[in-house]
Order: C-alpha cells, then structure tokens, then sequence
C-alpha cells in the first residue's frame, strides 16, 4: 500500500537547513530525521543510547551526525547546542520529539514516576527550545510533539496526556513570546503509530500490541493505525517554508480518532 511507503519526497524542500531531531534513534523522530536528510538537511539527532544512535545515522545517511544526549539534563543540553555551534553557528529545525511514558493507573502512580516524565516530557522540552533560540534566525521552525492524549482519557495514561496537554500551552506562550522574530512554534500530535517504545517503554507483549492495532483499526476512520513516515511528513510541512504563516497551531495526524 503506497501510504506505507516513505514516498513524495522534495529532495530540495530543506535545501541548506541546519536540522535537530531530539530523540532522533528510533520511531517518529527516525523517520523526521530520515525525511528532512532527503529533503535537503542537514541533520542532527540526540539519543541516550550510542548503539541506537550509530545504527540511526547509518539508517539516515546523507551525513547525519549523531549527539549522545538526555534532554532532562542541563550540561547534556548546553554540550548539544554547543557542538551545533560550533559546525552552523545556527539551527534554522527544532524538532523537539524526545519523550517518554509508561502505564500507571490513579492510585498507583509514584513520585518518581512523575518526576520521571514531566523531567523529560515538560522540563526537557521547555529548555531544549529555550536553549535552542540564541541559534535560530528569522525564518525558523519549531516543532513539538504532542499526542492525541492530551484530549482523550486514556485509563492509566494520566502523567504522559498532563505532560503532553503541557506541550501544547506551551505551544501557545511560545508563539506569543516570539512574536517579531518571526520563528514559529507549531505541535504534531500523532494518532497511534506502532514504534518500538511500545515495548521499551510500555511494556507491551507482541500479543498486546497486535490487539491494540486492531481495537484502534476497528475504531477509527481510516480503519488503520498510522506509519511513522506519515508523520514525519507533517512535521516537515510544520517546520517547512510551505507553512510559513501558521505559528501556535495543533496539527493532529490520528487517521481521525480524535476528531469524531
């Protein structure tokens, strides 16, 4: 099936752009990274795991250069900006994707827990972007990554949707606290896209996987989950001269599930 494939490819369409994909090695930001590459970009991806990360720029190609970075520490951060510095003395693409979650129901959710994901989710986020900015020149994109449930109420989702629903106001602020300086700040929130996080990070079997696939194929409009490709390609749009004047926006790519 065609929109399977990482097609419609604009090999110029990033043409002599500086691009950081934060949590770069795998799943949406893997697939962002290997699409802005192809589209023109120069690429940057951050990860906490090296083999994950050699293995992704061998995947991307095209001279992506890998940062061995954690998003909720402040040196990692400053180390990140400052090796993009030192080769561009910009960043014209800030896909800040790097995330995290796990299952844990109300009654049960632990302080570390939080800690853990509004860290990383929340803290990480707002100070990748703000150490981001003494990079980025007019004409240059923001994007985040939200979710779809930051709107929905998934049982034993409540940290990752507060987290996300926090991206998401963020979103909003920024794009007022930039106005003049013509960057903008725009969040992807994707539907159910299948990356490997549903095991590393939520634990799921292959046989839970499978039945989630088809509870969300059987529940949603286009009778599917998404690809990772699909997307990357809205990010792409997001964080391209195509969208030029769209600054503050929520852009679901969820096949319709939390539209109807």
């Amino acid at each position: 099936m065609n929109h399977l494939k990482p097609a419609n490819v604009n090999s110029t369409r990033h043409a002599g752009k500086i691009v950081l994909v934060t949590g770069g090695s795998s799943g949406i930001g893997l697939a962002a990274a290997m699409r802005f590459a192809r589209e023109g970009a120069t690429v940057y991806i951050t990860g906490r795991r090296q083999a994950e990360l050699d293995e992704a720029v061998e995947q991307i190609g095209h001279g992506a250069t890998a940062i061995r970075a954690d998003i909720s520490s402040a040196a990692d951060l400053d180390r990140m900006f400052s090796t993009v510095q030192a080769a561009h003395q910009k960043l014209d693409i800030l896909f800040a994707n790097a995330g995290g979650g796990e299952f844990s129901p109300l009654g049960q959710i632990t302080e570390a827990q939080f800690d853990k994901y509004f860290d990383i989710n929340v803290k990480g986020t707002l100070f990748t972007v703000q150490k981001a900015l003494p990079l980025m020149q007019p004409g240059s994109a923001i994007v985040l990554t939200g979710s779809i449930t930051s709107i929905q109420g998934v049982p034993a989702f409540g940290v990752y949707a507060a987290t996300k629903a926090a991206l998401r106001s963020f979103a909003r602020t920024w794009a007022s606290d930039l106005k003049g300086r013509d960057i903008r700040v725009n969040v992807v929130a994707p539907g159910v896209v299948v990356t490997p996080a549903y095991k590393t990070e939520l634990k799921m079997s292959d046989e839970q996987i499978d039945a989630y696939r088809q509870q969300v194929s059987d529940t949603t409009p286009l009778g599917r989950v998404g690809e990772a490709d699909e997307i990357a390609k809205a990010v792409s749009f997001l964080a391209s001269d195509d969208a030029s004047y769209i600054t503050g926006i929520e852009l679901f790519v969820d096949g319709g599930m939390a539209q109807v």
